[in-house]
């Protein structure tokens, strides 16, 4: 059964027709984030950016989320910014270029930040910022007919915000060669340079990778997947020293101390399903 996650900032959301986010997830944990203005590309504007955020954060702080997948509405991830607004930044101050780059960076923490596994789910067009949530994602799929593009050299700007995102998704080598480039690429290419995981022929069976990695996801205990999220992130550029091992084996003790720990090992010496995956 879908529903909507108990939220101020969903509900008010949900009572909007046709919201351009909409969030809603299982009993079971499984959250949907679904970019739903595929009419324009699922563009994100300002109106999305804040939506996205909220949603994100929503999603930071709700009980018993276990996985989150993020798509985009009717064969459409996202074409990226609103064009409507990119006419504005004609005319945009300094400052009001930074509070808006600064506003999506944000969006982008925000869903880095997600405690669950996240996965992008990506069909049709991501570009600019809709290929930033992607880079954002912990994984993610895409069908063969997907492209993918960080175009923003090639109108005279910087990628910004986006930066940290993509290089830890892809590595600084292949960031700059994007960034410099802003060509369009394919599935196939992103998948080889870690941008997403795995290809699949069409939306149908992108369906299924939903529910089979929602399955897997399942399988590991909520408590366990947060831990080993915040080691990765505190790990990442550190010279690996005496310091960080004893870092690692601090935490290690401490996830083995919890109640999650001691019943995926009893679960697994008896032989069955620990109580998180029943």
């Amino acid at each position: 059964m879908v529903e909507p996650i108990t939220h101020q900032y969903v509900d008010v959301q949900d009572e909007a027709p046709d919201p351009a986010v909409q969030l809603q997830s299982t009993r079971e944990g499984v959250a949907v984030v679904l970019l739903n203005r595929p009419k324009r590309g699922n563009a994100i504007g300002s109106a999305e950016v804040a939506a996205l955020t909220e949603a994100f954060v929503t999603l930071q702080g709700a009980e018993g989320v276990r996985v989150v997948f993020l798509r985009g509405a009717q064969g459409c991830f996202s074409i990226g910014s609103d064009p409507a607004q990119m006419r504005e930044m004609l005319d945009m101050p300094e400052e009001d270029a930074r509070l808006h780059s600064l506003q999506i960076g944000q969006m982008l923490h925000a869903l880095h930040a997600i405690p669950a596994l996240t996965v992008a789910l990506v069909d049709g067009p991501a570009v600019g910022v809709g290929a930033g949530l992607v880079a954002a994602c912990d994984t993610g799929a895409a069908t063969r007919a997907s492209l993918f593009a960080f175009a923003d050299a090639r109108l005279g700007l910087s990628p910004g915000a986006l930066t940290p995102f993509l290089v830890e998704a892809v590595g600084a080598r292949q960031a700059r060669r994007l960034f410099a480039w802003g060509h369009s690429f394919d599935a196939a290419e992103a998948c080889r340079i870690g941008l997403v995981d795995e290809l699949v022929e069409d939306a149908q069976a992108l369906d299924a990778v939903q529910d089979r990695l929602a399955t897997e996801a399942l399988a590991s205990a909520p408590s366990a997947v947060e831990a080993a999220k915040r080691l990765v992130a505190h790990v990442t550029g550190r010279p690996l020293e005496r310091s960080v091992l004893e870092d690692t084996a601090r935490r290690y003790a401490q996830q083995s101390s919890t109640d999650d720990a001691r019943e995926g090992i009893a679960a697994f010496l008896e032989e069955r399903n620990p109580r998180w995956f029943t």
